[in-house]
């Protein structure tokens, strides 16, 4: 920078107010001194202006999941999710770094001006571990007591309503709810589900299942045909989790709606075209990612920024 400030005959803060685009240099000096500085093959040090800076300019973006081939990384949470914050992120400026929690303690991401963390954890645990690396940071899932942290996700417990009270118009009264509540959204789902259904003298079972697959939905079902357990209805927390019922359901004998009705979570782009076509409560990924992006701007820039839920939508489709 003091070479090109030489050869043009000026400062070299002009030099560096020029190569910014500062409107503190005019027009004619600031083409000037881009053209030359591209005449003379100069490259900005982005690492040493960071570290000048002590900012990165990058947001870690840690997805909190354990891919396998049935719920892999390129299903709409986390894809869509991340494409809202990569939008929002690389518009202001910033890259993103991602990784899932087995790369979090690498340098690069110690060194982000911030992180996002998609999904909590069961109770919370994934919150806790990426708390101890100091950085601002917003999460995806839903906000729990005595929890300060910044949480942008949907409506589940409103979720968890809206599915009991199509379960209960439909005249259900033996409902089942297959998921693992020790994560804050699926508890959040399963309170919702079960205080609607209080309301009307009923009761859900429990089906506690860790994984969010076609397997574990499969499981799921069978297990309740082998103890011989009489439902009419099944909420499952995930659509994968559903569709796998409603296979064991047709391999069991069992007609889906008429003898059984099915509710996934997600409305994944899937479910439209499964067959029979699965009902499903709908999150607007795309929407939470950008918010989660914005509100991680907001933290790194010392801007107050709070919570935020997103509304939901049951869409009554086939099953």
């Amino acid at each position: 920078m003091a070479d090109l400030a030489k050869l043009a005959g000026v400062s070299k803060i002009t030099v560096s107010r020029a190569l910014s685009n500062s409107p503190l240099v005019t027009r004619d000096t600031r083409e000037s001194i881009q053209a030359l500085a591209r005449e003379q093959g100069y490259k900005l040090n982005v690492s040493a202006r960071n570290l000048r800076l002590r900012r990165s300019h990058t947001v870690a973006v840690i997805v909190e999941m354990k891919p396998s081939t049935d719920r892999t990384m390129f299903d709409p949470y986390p894809l869509v999710l991340l494409g809202g914050i990569s939008q929002e992120l690389t518009a202001a400026g910033y890259s993103v770094l991602l990784t899932t929690r087995q790369g979090a303690s690498a340098a690069a991401v110690q060194a982000a001006d911030g992180m996002i963390l998609l999904g909590q954890g069961v109770r919370q645990d994934a919150v806790r571990r990426f708390d101890k690396l100091g950085l601002p940071m917003v999460v995806w899932g839903a906000q729990a007591d005595h929890d300060d942290h910044i949480v942008v996700g949907s409506d589940n417990r409103q979720g968890g309503k809206a599915v009991a009270e199509h379960f209960i118009a439909q005249g259900r009264r033996n409902p089942v709810f297959v998921g693992n509540p020790g994560h804050p959204e699926i508890f959040e789902r399963l309170s919702g589900f079960v205080d609607a259904l209080a309301e009307h003298g009923v009761k859900p079972l429990l089906i506690r299942r860790d994984e969010f697959t076609l397997a574990s939905g499969d499981d799921a079902v069978q297990s309740l045909a082998a103890r011989g357990v009489a439902f009419d209805a099944l909420f499952a927390c995930s659509d994968l989790l559903a569709m796998g019922a409603v296979r064991a359901l047709e391999a069991l004998g069992r007609k889906v709606p008429r003898d059984v009705s099915v509710v996934g979570y997600d409305d994944m782009p899937l479910a439209a075209s499964f067959q029979p076509p699965l009902s499903s409560v709908r999150q607007d990924w795309q929407e939470g990612g950008s918010l989660l992006a914005r509100k991680m701007l907001a933290l790194i820039h010392d801007e107050p920024v709070g919570s935020e839920v997103l509304p939901v939508d049951l869409i009554v489709r086939a099953t």
